[in-house]
Formats: structure tokens, sequence, C-alpha cells
């Protein structure tokens, strides 16, 4: 893959793929300028972690698709190198750029979850995110792939159910109707084994007992009883509700590239609104504020610098090993000649001390309280930033 140069291609450029291969980049227009226009109007030359943080907040303030495209387009190496490193790294059916479009396109996700009192490095909360992700992803499409559908339709919550059913557009007596089904269902065929994942079809007789549940208990069940109903009629709910489930849970994703048509020009990206209000430019990116986030950033950092240097020497070079060298703990364990629990011990242990200390700082100093989603955060930060300050060997 060929980096990108400059903030403009950095902000309006996205990841082409010929089959499975990276071929390039694709610029969209509008957000090339719209990038030049914010260019143009700041009096001083910024990096791109400041750009992604200023689009950040033009999307929290704004919902502004423009600015959430132009994070996408930031965000595109990283979430392919993610995505390369999963596709090499374990085994799986998905491609590479399946795994890219799985983690690109939780984007509005990511960005909910992004704290930036916390940290300034988007790029690195971004790829702890995709990380999960696709892992996720992989995992749920793996179970999809062995599950028949009378199986899925064991594992599903009612919950997921009737999200499914909404997600195919189904009103809401039908959603009812094919609940009142589904539940008819569970209830009465687990099959002749106890290997959900292997349930084949119910026989005939299986079907005429869902059904005369169903017809039973729709009285008493429904809002809006409906007519009685056969067993073929069952059936056909039931597959209906999986074939639901199955889209909504485990959907194929699209490139942001891909034409709207097959007889239109044009793609997803150029439904973007292309108006923003650049004035925002002045109001966001405000002298004080700035320097203030800078001057919290120092402090969170000579703080962790401390905390990491009161660490004893088998403790410092754990973490060395961990996140410079990249090694795993059993290949830590063979290093330093000690046992690999001594290893996953060390790094709780190192990490629940470096927790404390950050979640003590912020409390004092950002006043912000330890709630528990609090805690998340900042251990997730915690994380980010102990890779991008060894990445970058600025902790020896």
């Amino acid at each position: 893959m060929q980096p990108r140069q400059g903030i403009v291609e950095i902000f309006s450029t996205f990841v082409q793929f010929d089959v499975d291969q990276f071929s390039g980049w694709a610029t969209d227009a509008k957000l090339r300028r719209s990038m030049k226009v914010c260019l143009e109007q700041s009096l001083t030359e910024e990096s791109d972690t400041f750009w992604a943080l200023y689009w950040y907040r033009v999307w929290q303030t704004q919902s502004s698709a423009v600015a959430l495209a132009h994070i996408s387009a930031y965000l595109q190496e990283v979430c392919y190198w993610t995505a390369r490193k999963f596709v090499l790294n374990f085994p799986t059916q998905s491609s590479v750029a399946d795994c890219f479009q799985m983690a690109i396109a939780h984007i509005n996700k990511i960005l909910k979850t992004f704290n930036p009192q916390y940290s300034s490095h988007l790029k690195a909360y971004a790829q702890l995110a995709f990380e999960s992700i696709i892992k996720d992803a992989l995992r749920l499409h793996r179970e999809a792939d062995i599950c028949s559908d009378w199986a899925l339709l064991h594992k599903l919550s009612r919950k997921r159910l009737v999200q499914s059913l909404q997600n195919a557009g189904f009103n809401a007596e039908s959603i009812e109707s094919y609940v009142l089904a589904w539940e008819c269902f569970k209830e009465l065929y687990t099959g002749d084994n106890t290997k959900i994942r292997q349930l084949s079809k119910p026989d005939a007789r299986t079907w005429e007992a869902i059904s005369n549940l169903y017809n039973a208990e729709r009285f008493s069940r429904l809002s809006s009883p409906t007519a009685t109903v056969n067993q073929q009629t069952i059936e056909t709910w039931v597959l209906s509700a999986a074939k639901a489930a199955r889209t909504f849970l485990y959907p194929k994703f699209v490139s942001a590239d891909a034409p709207l048509k097959q007889e239109e020009d044009g793609n997803l990206l150029d439904i973007l609104p292309v108006d923003l209000q650049t004035s925002l430019l002045t109001e966001i990116i405000e002298q004080e504020e700035a320097a203030n986030m800078r001057s919290q950033q120092t402090q969170l950092n000579q703080v962790l610098y401390k905390a990491i240097a009161a660490l004893n020497a088998e403790s410092q070079k754990v973490l060395q090993a961990y996140y410079v060298q990249q090694l795993t703990q059993q290949e830590i364990a063979a290093q330093l000649e000690i046992k690999q629990y001594t290893v996953s011990r060390r790094l709780s242990s190192i990490k629940k001390s470096l927790l404390l200390t950050l979640t003590q700082w912020s409390q004092n100093t950002l006043h912000i309280s330890p709630k528990s989603d609090v805690v998340d955060a900042i251990n997730t930060s915690l994380e980010e930033w102990l890779k991008v300050q060894y990445s970058h060997t600025q902790i020896q």
C-alpha cells in the first residue's frame, strides 16, 4: 500500500480493492474541496491528528455526514492494516476486503465511544476498536456458517428476532405473529439430539404440533389474533424469521465507492451533502482550548512516564517485550526465563497499577467521577497510550 501524502489526500481518499488486493486510492471531489477550504481558512499549518479532532468535533456538534466521511477517509489505512493482519494471522474464509468493510462500517459507533479528553490519538483508538469489531464479526460469521436455520432460531433472543423483523420491513402485527410462531417452534422442537448447531428441519408431525400450539395461544398472546393457520404457513413464517435474522445479524458489506445502481453513474459517496458551515472552524479550534488540551496531554504523559519509571526492572522488561518487540506471553516467558503465568500476572498487575494512577489523575485534574463506564474508557485509552508511546520508543 502506498502511503498518502498531505492533509488533503489523507482526508479525502478511500481504499480501492481489485478482488482482494489494494489497488489504489479513490479521491472524492466533494471531500477534497471541503478540506481545501478548511486549509485556506486555517492560519497555521496543523497535523493530521489536529484535523482528525477537528472533524470529530464537527461530527459531534452537527452530526455532519461530511465530517463523518472525512474521518472515514482518515482511518482508511489503519483499518486496512488491521484487516490484513487478521486475514494473515487467523484462519478465516473472509478476505481482506471483507474484514475491511466489516470494520469501516462501524465508524459511527467508534466515534460515539471516543473521548478526546482521555486521548487525542483517534487513529490508535480506532485501531483497537477495529480489532474488536473484526474479531466479533468473524466469530459471528463462523457461527452462522455452521448453523442451520433451525439452529439459528434456537440461538436467537426475542429482542434480536424483533430487531431482525423490523429491519426486514415487517409491520407490528406481522412481527407479533412471527414471534409467537417462533416461540412455539422453540418450545416444541429441539431435535433428537443435544447438538443444537446440527438441528435439521422438523418433520410433519412436529410442524402440526407447532401450528396447533400457535392456534391455541393466538387469542391470549396477540393483540389482533390472526385466523387459524396451518403447518405450511407456520413453516413459512419461521423460515422467513430465520432469513431476516441471518440478514440482520450477518450482513453483507458494500464498499463506499460501489455504484448506486447498475444503470447509474456515481457511487455512495456522491450522496453526501456538500454544504458545510466552515465558519465553525474558528469556533472549534480556538487557541485557548487547543492550548488547554495540549497542557492536559503533557500532564497525562508525565504522570504515566513517572508511574512506569517507578516499576521494577523486570516489569519494565515485560512492557518492553510486550509493546516494543510485540512478543506473545509465551515468548516473553522464554526470553526472561520465567513462567508464562508469571508474565500474565505481571502484565495484569502493571496495567491495574497504571489504570489506578490514571483514574486518580482524571478525578483530581479533570474532575471526572470514576464510574464503571468511565473506568472502562480510561482502560481503553491506557492500552492505546501504551501502544502509541512504545511504538514511538518514547519510553526507554
